[in-house]
């Protein structure tokens, strides 16, 4: 049996791109999309005609608009594809903006629901900041259910877990970059690899607690560098794969184990993450250590 097979008896797996055509092969259950992946697939001739069909039925509307109604389009045929759900994202430019961000997923899942695709099928991308994480809060009380990213520290990941949202989506690869750029000349790749790895102890060490804490908000490792962060997290809720990583997987005949398993739940909650005054509360840079809450 391939590694991808076998990841997908401990873990839902998910195809991270636009190319709907190709990630069939891979038969994912999920699938995540971003502006730059879609992007990335409209510069192909067999996705061009989405934008241009898309821009010409829309002719006159304002651009985030015709924006949005691409991003849609796109998830709509992903749908086609996996039986499961599509992560579409809310301009990242509104990512301090709460009402905004709420405006604007709400409009994307209007979209879908215009296209008969129901709310348990999508899930709205959205950062986690804080205002970010405030307006996922609002938008699952209402029934929309959302995907937080851009997630790089433990902080982030228990203000999402206090927020009830569905799910996260915790970087893996974006802090193994910055540990090894911070490592210079000293970091060991082989040292640091699989369960040392800086980004997969982060993944872990979220998935761990939201187990222990009864935490129902779903976990998804993301931003993968290599197969070996992959192999290093099955066992998690989800893992978000690009192509070129699912074919390294689909090649590979290595066995491969769960390598995250949930822990019992105690009977408390755990502590609820609180806004202070300004952004003191909040992480500091580009992440914090894994277990680290800034106070």
């Amino acid at each position: 049996m391939n590694q991808l097979d076998q990841l997908k008896a401990h873990t839902i797996v998910v195809a991270d791109t636009g190319n709907f055509k190709q990630m069939a092969q891979f038969a994912p259950r999920d699938a995540t999309t971003n502006p730059s992946l879609i992007l990335k697939a409209v510069q192909q001739a067999d996705y061009a005609p989405l934008l241009t069909d898309t821009v010409a039925a829309h002719r006159g509307a304002a651009l985030d608009e015709i924006v949005d109604q691409v991003l849609v389009r796109f998830g709509l045929e992903i749908l086609k594809v996996v039986p499961g759900r599509v992560s579409t994202e809310v301009d990242a430019r509104l990512s301090f903006d709460t009402a905004a961000t709420v405006a604007r997923a709400r409009r994307l899942m209007a979209l879908y629901e215009a296209a008969g695709i129901g709310r348990d099928r999508v899930l709205i991308k959205i950062a986690s900041t804080w205002e970010g994480i405030q307006a996922a809060a609002e938008l699952e009380r209402e029934g929309i259910h959302c995907n937080l990213t851009l997630l790089f520290s433990f902080a982030q990941a228990v203000a999402c877990g206090d927020a009830k949202v569905q799910l996260i989506s915790p970087f893996v690869g974006r802090i193994y970059d910055w540990y090894k750029k911070q490592g210079g000349a000293q970091w060991d790749e082989a040292a640091m690899a699989g369960a040392n790895d800086p980004g997969v102890k982060s993944v872990a060490n979220i998935y761990n607690f939201y187990k222990k804490h009864g935490i129902a908000t779903e976990v998804m490792g993301a931003s993968f560098r290599n197969v070996g962060q992959i192999v290093a997290l099955a066992g998690c809720d989800l893992l978000t794969i690009s192509p070129d990583l699912l074919a390294q997987l689909q090649a590979s005949e290595t066995p491969l184990a769960a390598a995250l398993r949930p822990r019992p739940s105690p009977p408390k909650r755990p502590w609820p993450m609180r806004r202070r005054r300004g952004r003191g509360s909040w992480p500091r840079g580009v992440w914090t250590p894994p277990g680290t809450l800034w106070a």
